[in-house]
């Protein structure tokens, strides 16, 4: 968000007039004459107060056949009619769609949002807005009528016009882009003033080079206010409805609001605003009166007594990054009527998120079990491992947690005011009031919340537990409230409270992480939640290093499933991280982004706002306004390091570019894995985790004197990604199974080397693979594919569930399994029997596991007390670290000019002679170190008779 100075003008869009009104209004006359729904002597009057007294914009009768006003004014007399004597029923709602976009109109009071019937802002949003593209956008123009439905009730009609862009240039380039007459709509250009042209130019200006809302505001000569708010298409979603509820929650109103599409992926909402009836009441009555209308907003009367329309301007821009951030939440009910403040309802949403996550849910029975088995017997561990399943998936659900937290909506009240008393409020001298007051006056109105701390200090965190205790009514409410105030004492720094953000952003104090879950303390946890997604990213080092992972989900089961999951998955890669740095001076770090159901097809925009809001915390904010210092509990600066992992290996080269924008002097080591052109070690191109995956591989067939052309192998993890492909050709055994994200490819003869070897260059996934080189046993089932049977007569009901269990179908047997890609724990002690064969035989002799947690250490050590030579991740997986960490190595070593020079892609297209020299280095650092850990697994297990999971 940008405030940029106040701006007088008086030029605007220019109005729509309809020069052919009148003839427009006969034909609705004679129509209404025909039909006799209005009795015959009321009719001109009735037409005339509609198209005259009502003042509707002329853009309405410009659009609406003749038929469809009849209509409207029928059913609005209708209504008038049928709620005579009870002004507050009357109900008015029309809606008309067509090819290119739709008309909606519904009676609205001025300051008030709706909570029943239809929500046709919600509806634009959804189908209209959130979906647009340069390729296919949609402009809105909205208007207030100046009269009222009836007259004894404060209620005009919203009329909203949404039409299909036509623009000017469809694909900008070059200086087009930042050109607004080239790309702009047909429609725009032809209502815009110079005045517009040149305010939108700008704002369209900022939002292009960088990240976030920008926003601008300027006073009108009739005393109200325009808010123009400019961002990147589908960065957000459902704000154009959301920024109603703010403006309405201070008690404004817009008489009218524009919504403009720009074929550089720009938009712009445009707001006309103005306080409602009742506020300007307060306003006026001054401040010692206590005067106040009976429909005066709850939330204005406590929130900002006798606000001007000056405040409640400002206030609505600090906030609008918050709703850009989070537009909806399961308390926007309760933040449209006033019974809680945006900043409470959005910290409500984190709280929620936080609980679902770190709710200690195996309690003090689970602890107890746990000393009393023994953990190194199969039976007792499996035991306890479904006993901690169960506990976690059905203690508390995301629904329990939810209908809690809105059943306590004033211990969120006081919960948020024990946040915003730390992070918001400076720690200067003084009073915990003084602060407050003081602040405030400085900085205008917080929100509901704070403005109570006026009058009252926040409850202590011993004075919260208590009131807790004493107002829920059970333990289940009572814990969930609890995490909440654990979740406050925990927070270290975050951007809440920064004036722009994408996204939110927490730096967690890891202590509240319960030791019987996570036995090792992380050294640092961050949590992060977008409109988009919800992540984390976890260390065990100051200095540490790791990937950035996307986890999609297929379905909302799968959704369900993968949130239960997430933090574990991420401690779990973050502590096997840290266990195979080893080699490298740097600790072990990991980083997750688990994208929202509906938000399957934004991986990028996810992650661009999870690298920005991390920076947030990482870089102390210079700019008042748009980058402030925040409260920091930590007390000193922190530098982390990224990686490529599953979804975001072609991203590494925009968040470092990114962190150099905004100023970080750490931006040619914050990501590793970039492209070649910023000195950028790929490790897909070099195949560096694949050299150390492999070499584990040769010292099998090394010690036991294998032909590797002779063994066969099953492959997790397809031609389309890194390891995968690189191990198809690194390799050269018979592959007889491959599954990857789009099926299983099988045949027992051996999969052809020549067509695997051709989708791997191309990285496409096995449903490219042309299916005539199969033998006659061989067969690829697709996730899609349902009905099928195989050559062997096998019936297979549907591809993705035998996609998702093929790794454990009798099937899958081979020499060598090697899992380059897959879920984590996707073999456990629950179904790791199912790799042995009936008379106890393990269907695959040696396992190499490339992928990160593929296999509990549980079911590793079945496996190896069944004679399986198995090498875990911790030991294989460590090729791609080993390559960040001497790439970081070289962008700390060399000056800007010294980088550019010897590690970085020239322009014309050649590498330099040292970056070659290096890089082979590397690859041969990590084929070492892997041949000589194996070497010290092998003989130091064959010497001791220990796993070698365990060593």
């Amino acid at each position: 968000m940008t405030v940029l100075d106040p701006v007088s003008t008086n030029s605007d869009y220019t109005d729509n007039v309809y020069s052919g009104k009148q003839d427009h209004r006969a034909q609705v006359c004679a129509i209404l004459e025909q039909e006799g729904s209005i009795p015959q002597h009321l009719i001109d009057t009735e037409v005339d107060w509609f198209y005259n007294v009502l003042g509707l914009d002329d853009m309405y009768f410009m659009l609406e056949a003749p038929t469809a006003v009849a209509r409207h004014l029928t059913s609005l007399y209708g209504s008038q009619l049928s709620s005579a004597g009870q002004d507050n029923l009357i109900s008015v709602t029309f809606q008309t769609r067509h090819e290119s976009g739709a008309v909606f109109i519904h009676n609205s009071v001025p300051g008030v949002s709706k909570t029943e019937g239809p929500h046709f802002e919600q509806m634009i949003d959804a189908e209209y807005l959130d979906i647009s593209v340069p390729q296919k956008a949609y402009r809105v123009e909205s208007y207030r009528s100046r009269g009222k439905v009836s007259k004894s009730l404060d209620a005009s009609l919203r009329t909203y016009f949404v039409n299909a862009c036509d623009f000017v240039n469809p694909t900008p380039e070059g200086d087009a882009v930042n050109d607004i007459a080239q790309v702009s709509d047909r429609t725009f250009l032809a209502k815009a003033t110079p005045h517009v042209l040149d305010l939108y130019g700008g704002v369209i200006a900022k939002v292009l080079c960088r990240s976030g809302p920008v926003i601008v505001s300027d006073e009108l000569p009739n005393g109200g206010y325009r808010l123009v708010i400019g961002y990147r298409q589908r960065s957000t979603q459902g704000f154009y409805s959301a920024m109603s509820d703010l403006y309405h929650y201070y008690s404004m109103y817009s008489s009218r609001k524009y919504v403009e599409q720009f074929s550089n992926g720009v938009t712009i909402i445009s707001l006309y605003l103005d306080l409602a009836k009742h506020a300007k009441k307060l306003t006026h009555s001054g401040a010692g009166s206590s005067s106040t209308s009976s429909n005066a907003s709850p939330v204005l009367s406590a929130a900002i007594p006798h606000a001007s329309i000056e405040e409640c301007v400002a206030q609505i821009k600090k906030e609008a990054s918050l709703l850009f951030c989070i537009p909806n939440t399961p308390f926007q009910t309760l933040f449209k009527t006033g019974e809680l403040s945006v900043q409470e309802a959005v910290y409500a949403n984190v709280g929620w998120i936080f609980a679902q996550h770190f709710l200690n849910r195996l309690g003090s029975e689970y602890a107890t079990l746990a000393e009393i088995l023994d953990p190194n017997d199969a039976t007792d561990v499996e035991v306890l491992a479904k006993l901690k399943k169960r506990l976690r998936q059905e203690t508390f659900t995301r629904e329990l947690v939810l209908d809690i937290l809105l059943r306590h909506r004033e211990l969120i009240k006081d919960l948020y005011a024990h946040f915003a008393h730390v992070h918001y409020v400076s720690a200067d001298s003084g009073s915990a009031v003084s602060k407050v007051a003081d602040r405030l006056k400085a900085d205008l109105h917080v929100s509901l919340s704070m403005t109570r701390l006026q009058d009252q200090e926040p409850l202590s965190s011993d004075e919260l537990r208590l009131k807790i205790t004493r107002v829920t009514t059970n333990d289940h409410d009572a814990m969930v409230m609890r995490a909440l105030l654990d979740f406050n004492e925990h927070v270290l720094k975050t951007n809440f409270y920064q004036p722009t953000k994408v996204a939110l952003s927490f730096r967690m104090d890891p202590g509240f992480l319960p030791a019987i879950e996570y036995p090792t303390k992380p050294y640092g946890l961050f949590l992060i939640i977008g409109n988009e997604f919800r992540g984390f990213h976890v260390r065990f080092q100051d200095v540490a290093r790791g990937g950035i992972r996307i986890v999609r989900s297929r379905n909302a089961e799968a959704f369900s499933i993968n949130q239960r999951t997430l933090f574990d998955e991420n401690y779990s890669l973050a502590s096997t991280q840290h266990r195979k740095n080893k080699d490298i001076p740097e600790g072990g770090s990991k980083g997750t982004i688990l994208l929202n159901p509906d938000a399957q097809d934004k991986p990028f925009v996810a992650f661009e706002k999870y690298v920005d809001a991390m920076l947030d915390l990482l870089l102390t904010g210079e700019t008042p306004g748009i980058k402030n210092r925040l409260v920091d509990r930590l007390g000193h600066n922190e530098i982390l390091f990224f990686g490529p992992d599953e979804g975001t290996a072609g991203y590494m080269d925009w968040a470092s570019q990114h962190a150099r924008k905004r100023g970080a002097p750490f931006w040619k080591a914050f990501t590793t894995g970039k492209s070649q052109t910023l000195g950028g070690i790929p490790h897909d191109t070099y195949g560096m985790t694949t050299r150390s995956v492999h070499q584990y591989v040769l010292g099998i067939i090394r010690q036991l004197g294998l032909d590797e052309s002779e063994c066969t192998k099953l492959q997790t993890g397809g031609p389309d990604g890194d390891l995968g492909s690189n191990e198809i050709k690194i390799s050269h055994d018979c592959t007889t199974a491959i599954v990857d994200g789009s099926g299983v490819l099988y045949d027992p003869q051996g999969i052809d080397r020549a067509e695997l070897a051709r989708l791997a260059d191309a990285r496409q996934m096995i449903q490219e693979f042309d299916t005539s080189k199969l033998s006659s046993d061989g067969f690829r089932v697709l996730v899609d594919d349902f009905q099928i049977t195989l050559p062997d007569g096998t019936h297979v009901q549907d591809g993705l569930s035998f996609r998702n269990t093929f790794h454990v179908n009798p099937l899958a047997a081979a020499d060598f399994f090697v899992p380059c890609g897959g879920r984590p724990e996707s073999i456990d002690i629950n179904n790791v029997g199912k790799l042995f064969d009936a008379d106890g035989t393990a269907r695959f002799k040696y396992v190499v596991e490339g992928a990160n947690l593929f296999f509990t250490q549980d079911a590793r050590l079945r496996l190896e007390k069944a004679g399986v030579h198995l090498f875990k991740d911790a030991s294989a997986n460590k090729g791609g670290v080993t390559s960040s960490s001497l790439e970081v190595l070289a962008a700390l070593s060399l000056t800007d000019d010294e980088f550019g020079r010897l590690m970085c892609k020239q322009s014309d297209g050649s590498l330099p002679a040292f970056y070659q020299e290096y890089v082979a280095g590397v690859q041969n650092a990590i084929e070492a170190n892997a041949a000589r850990e194996f070497e010290c697994l092998w003989n130091e297990s064959k010497a001791t008779g220990k796993s070698k999971s365990v060593l």
